[in-house]
């Protein structure tokens, strides 16, 4: 792949296949290490990575008596990077290079810091979960097609951020999952869900239930696999509110996937804007509460009559509609701000 200098660089699934196939398995190296040395937190939050100014990396990873360390992905010098509290910076080119190869020198260099640790060593959420110790056949690196694929996660860890500041409830960083192999960020309502029915790929179903446990609504980016060979930027909740699939989406490149069950924005669309529009949608009586209808936000006060108790029920009932209209209403504006954020960029 050419390289390509545009602020939404193009993006060819095809080209970078086997790069992404090798790729995804060496951050899922690196991310369990992180989760080996890490105390669980709510929802598998202690397992991401974070972009950064160059790729991707751990932050810092706390060990023996108050020592620290953290790996970074360099996706401008491509690099492995390895830097600790009490040692000096060390790593190796990232090149094309067996998956089983870049295994032992992930843990070469870790004992080189004094940090021992084993993980888990087959990948998550991968139909060919082939010990990284034994992976011979994954081994490309098409340095240019990572480049390209980090501005866009850049881009994509841009937006999120900034539609991740319109909540105020409960709501996850913006990280990078390497089982799944996506940027995103949740929003919590703080009600209970069903337990999810789990299945998914070489991942136990307890840490599916658990990272589903409640109410959410997600937003993120993804780079595409063999079945969905594209980017995408994607928009989903769970468990899915009344008419979500059929919800009146913008911008009109979304679609909705029976499939994945998630309304998905191809990259391209927002790879080739120009014309920023009005701006992110906005819905309103939805974006915020009615001025002198604070009950339809608020669990009520208590109560002392019936006539009371009856409005405190209805005032729950307008809670649940317009929660589940929220989560209706979020697809559409994450995407439309996407959209409208490139184009603004593509005109600069």
């Amino acid at each position: 792949m050419n390289a390509d200098r545009s602020a939404w660089p193009r993006l060819d699934y095809a080209a970078w296949r086997d790069t992404g196939a090798t790729l995804h398995r060496w951050t899922q190296i690196v991310g369990k290490v992180r989760l080996a040395l890490t105390p669980w937190l709510n929802h598998g939050w202690q397992v991401p990575l974070y972009v950064t100014a160059r790729g991707l990396g751990t932050s810092a990873i706390r060990f023996g008596n108050g020592e620290a360390f953290e790996i970074d992905f360099d996706f401008v010098d491509h690099r492995l990077v390895v830097r600790s509290s009490h040692a000096a910076e060390r790593g190796f080119a990232l090149a094309p290079m067996a998956v089983a190869e870049f295994y032992r020198r992930v843990f070469a260099e870790l004992a080189a810091i004094g940090v021992n640790v084993a993980i888990h060593g087959t990948p998550n959420e991968i139909d060919d979960a082939m010990p990284f110790a034994e992976d011979t056949v994954h081994a490309s690196y098409d340095a240019a097609a990572v480049g390209a694929f980090f501005r866009a996660l850049a881009q994509a860890d841009r937006v999120l951020r900034r539609f991740r500041t319109s909540v105020l409830g409960k709501a996850s960083p913006v990280h990078f999952f390497w089982g799944s192999f996506d940027l995103a960020a949740t929003r919590f309502s703080g009600r209970a869900a069903p337990p999810h029915p789990g299945g998914i790929p070489h991942m136990p179903d307890e840490v599916i239930r658990e990272a589903y446990s409640h109410e959410v609504s997600s937003a993120g980016f993804w780079p595409g696999n063999d079945a969905l060979p594209e980017a995408t930027f994607y928009a989903y909740a769970y468990p899915q509110p009344a008419g979500y699939p059929s919800a009146m989406v913008e911008p009109s490149g979304a679609r909705w996937s029976a499939a994945l069950g998630e309304w998905l924005l191809p990259y391209a669309e927002v790879q080739r804007a120009r014309d920023p529009g009005s701006g992110p949608a906005r819905i309103p009586g939805v974006d915020a509460p009615r001025r002198g209808d604070s009950r339809r936000l608020g669990p009520g006060t208590r109560m002392r009559d019936r006539r009371a108790a009856r409005s405190a029920r209805r005032a729950r009932q307008l809670n649940a509609r317009h929660h589940a209209l929220r989560q209706c209403t979020l697809a559409p504006r994450f995407l439309s701000t996407v959209l409208f954020t490139a184009a603004v960029d593509n005109n600069d």
